[in-house]
Parts: C-alpha cells; sequence; structure tokens
C-alpha cells in the first residue's frame, strides 16, 4: 500500500475515475468521542460533552478536547479506496521549527493497514514570551488510502491526537455501514497531557491506545493536555459515561499551573471520585499518581517555558516554584503522591474496587535515565510505548486490578 499525505493545498478532493459514495459522518461511526457538533465545514467530534464545555472558557480546554485524542472512525465495508476530507486546526510557536503535522492511522480487521496526513489547515501561531496567539486560517485537506482488501472487512482511522480535526466527507468506493459494538469491555480514561499524546508517533501508539490494544478494551480517552484539574464537569462526564473499568491519572497538571494547595487537592480529590462513583458505584477504578518528572519531584510550580534553545527547535520547560514553598502548602510531585497513597488507602476501607498504582512504576528514576523526557516533561515515542506496556501488564495483566476473569 502506498499511502501518502494530500501535500498540496487547494488540490481535488477525489480521483474523477472513481465512483465514489458519500456517506454522512454521524456518532454511529465515532469511538471515543463523547459529542459531535455540527460546524460551517462539516462536524467536530468533542471528547467533552456540550455542557462540560459550557461550564469552562478556558481555551487550553477548549483546544485539548477538541483535539481528538482516541477517536477513530469505525465502519464495516468491501471499499478498497477511503478519502477523508479534514480541515485541522494545528498550533505552531513564534520563533520554532513547525510542529510534527498530525497522522491518520488506518486499520483493517485489527491490524495496521497504512498511515496517512492533511494538509492545508488552520495554523494558530502562538507567540510564547507573551501568551498571544493569531488564527490563520488555510484550506481542506484530504486523507487518502487506496489498495485496501476487496472484501467485507472492518475499518477503523484513527484521528490525530494533536489536531483539531473537522471531519468534512468521508468518501469511500463501496457501501459504508456502521459496526455493530462488540464484546470488549469499554475502558475510560482521563489524564494529562501524556494521556493525551504528547510527544507520540501517531494516534494510536499513544501509551493508553497501546495499553488499550494489549488489554483488548475499548478506549475512550479523556487524557486532556494541560487540563487534568478535577474540575467538577470533568468528572460528571466520567460519571455519565458508559464504562466497565476507570483510570484517572492526577497530579502534574496541577503542578504546572499552581492551581491549588494541598488543603484544597485533598478535598478536590474526594470530591472528583465521588462524582465518578454516583455512575459507576462498583465499576474498578484506579487511580494513578504522576510518572517521574525531575524537575517538579520536589520543586513547585508553575511550570515555564525555557527559551534559551527555542530557536534550535528545542521547546523545554523548567520549574519556577520554590522548594521551600513546600512548607505553605505549594504541590510537588512526591507531594501528590503521598497525598494520593492515603487518600485511596482511606477510601478503600469502603470501595474495595478502588485501587492506586504509583506512577513511577510506569516511568521511574532508571527509565529517565535511559529514555529521559526531551522537553523535561513530557515522553518522546519510545517511552509512550514503554509506558503503555507497563500499564497493560500492571492494570490488565493477572492480579491487576483490570484482569478479565473471562480470559484468566
Amino acid at each position: 500500500m502506498n499511502d501518502r499525505p494530500d501535500d498540496v493545498p487547494g488540490a481535488p478532493t477525489a480521483a474523477p475515475a472513481t465512483d465514489w459514495i458519500t456517506t454522512p459522518i454521524s456518532m454511529d461511526l465515532l469511538r471515543g468521542a463523547l459529542d459531535l457538533e455540527r460546524t460551517e465545514h462539516g462536524v467536530l467530534p468533542h471528547r467533552l460533552p456540550a455542557r462540560a464545555r459550557a461550564q469552562c472558557a478556558d481555551g487550553q480546554l477548549a483546544m485539548a478536547e477538541a483535539q481528538p485524542s482516541g477517536v477513530r472512525l469505525v465502519f464495516r465495508t468491501r471499499a478498497t479506496a477511503v478519502e477523508l476530507d479534514a480541515l485541522r486546526t494545528k498550533n505552531a510557536y513564534q520563533g520554532a521549527p513547525p510542529r510534527p503535522d498530525g497522522v491518520y492511522d488506518l486499520f483493517v480487521d485489527g491490524r495496521p493497514a497504512g498511515q496517512a496526513g492533511v494538509s492545508g489547515g488552520n495554523v494558530l501561531m502562538v507567540d510564547m514570551t507573551t501568551g498571544s496567539a493569531e488564527m490563520r486560517p488555510g484550506p481542506v485537506g484530504t486523507a487518502r488510502f487506496s489498495g485496501l482488501p476487496d472484501r467485507v472487512k472492518d475499518v477503523e482511522i484513527w484521528l490525530p491526537y494533536n489536531e483539531i480535526t473537522q471531519l468534512v466527507e468521508l468518501r469511500t468506493d463501496a457501501p459504508v455501514e456502521p459496526l455493530p459494538e462488540g464484546n470488549r469491555r469499554k475502558w475510560l480514561h482521563h489524564g494529562s497531557s501524556i494521556s493525551h499524546g504528547s510527544d507520540a508517533a501517531s494516534p494510536s501508539t499513544t501509551w493508553p491506545a497501546l495499553a488499550g490494544s494489549l488489554g483488548d478494551v475499548e478506549l475512550t480517552n479523556l487524557g486532556l493536555a494541560g487540563s487534568a484539574l478535577l474540575d467538577p464537569f470533568t468528572a460528571r462526564a466520567l460519571r455519565d459515561t458508559p464504562a466497565d473499568l476507570i483510570s484517572v491519572k492526577i497530579g502534574i497538571n496541577l503542578v504546572n499551573t499552581d492551581l491549588m494547595r494541598l488543603r484544597a487537592f485533598g478535598p478536590a480529590v474526594h470530591g472528583f471520585l465521588d462524582t465518578i462513583r454516583e455512575g459507576h458505584p462498583t465499576t474498578p477504578l484506579l487511580v494513578v499518581s504522576p510518572v517521574l518528572c525531575p524537575i517538579h519531584e520536589d520543586t513547585p510550580g508553575p511550570s515555564a517555558p525555557d527559551f534559551s534553545n527555542l530557536s534550535a527547535g528545542r521547546m523545554q520547560f523548567r520549574a519556577a516554584g520554590d522548594p521551600a514553598e513546600r512548607a505553605v502548602g505549594k504541590l510537588t510531585l512526591n507531594v501528590i503522591r503521598d497525598e494520593l497513597a492515603r487518600l485511596v488507602k482511606q477510601r478503600t476501607a469502603d470501595d474495595p474496587h478502588l485501587h492506586y498504582l504509583d506512577g513511577r512504576d510506569l516511568y521511574g528514576e532508571a527509565d529517565f535515565a535511559e529514555l529521559p523526557l526531551p522537553d523535561q516533561l513530557h515522553p518522546d515515542a519510545a517511552t509512550h510505548r514503554r509506558i503503555g506496556e507497563r500499564f497493560a501488564a500492571l492494570a490488565f495483566g493477572s492480579g491487576g486490578p483490570f484482569a478479565d476473569a473471562d480470559r484468566a
């Protein structure tokens, strides 16, 4: 298969020799999205429902939840060619080299079958020194896949985790029908930018996607870059979403933003978990503390950009807090881990389905020595794979909180 991105802005979106069938994109063709907004160009998948989006005016959250991490188009067809028109919005940073383009991962009957991308699209140009941003509009692009096997098959197209993606049109050379839900368990996960996918190689190789594949579960990923902040509307979204398994990865964004002190943190965690339990009283619920991040292990936030290597394309971060401020309740990763372990132990007396995982079991000091965080905050593609494999073994493996008794 020789798939390629449509790399010519404004190029024709369809080959004239093909008899294309256009299929409206609706929720029954999507997995991993909680809402679908109709836009001027098409439809925009959201990972938070409209009510939650209305309760927060934060631009970072709005961007994160509209980037379709873990969202995929899923359908059954005997088509040998598929085209997806999309209008992307990607971020760029003043003075820095362009960020990698988003990738569309194709799976046929559960196996990797190609990759593509789209050209054009909008660019949100961000000036990190001032915080200002300018939207530069661009055209719709097309992701193309050809040479698919001529038989009835199940097709998945994983959407980019790092670009807001408006879906404009789906074309195939044979009819498409929604794929019935199987009997795989539904795993609902919430976390920060690492859970969101930064900086994985592609949407199906973020650590939650890899762990979900290894655990043979259906993933809904509510990893929200910069926005895992114990917001009540996020807890309600988790409460109201069907799930057989739930995990929440808590901590790093609270330090990044310097959002709260230890006095507020404990009650906020209790309230977050209480809300989830209103909708899922006995569902296995795993609380995961932060993976190792040396700059914030014992130094509070906020996290601040380090511009010293920006012109060379190396955006990095530093801890802007003062370790002495722990005495007045400022949060560090070690403080958060200790408090989470204490709270989970306290709650398990009445909640035997609640579990705790220290994030350093997923990525710790030895891992950092081998695979350091390139920007001091986010893992690279190899580290995503390691975290995904570790989580699968610890959570879905024998004796883990998500182990499948039917497969034991």
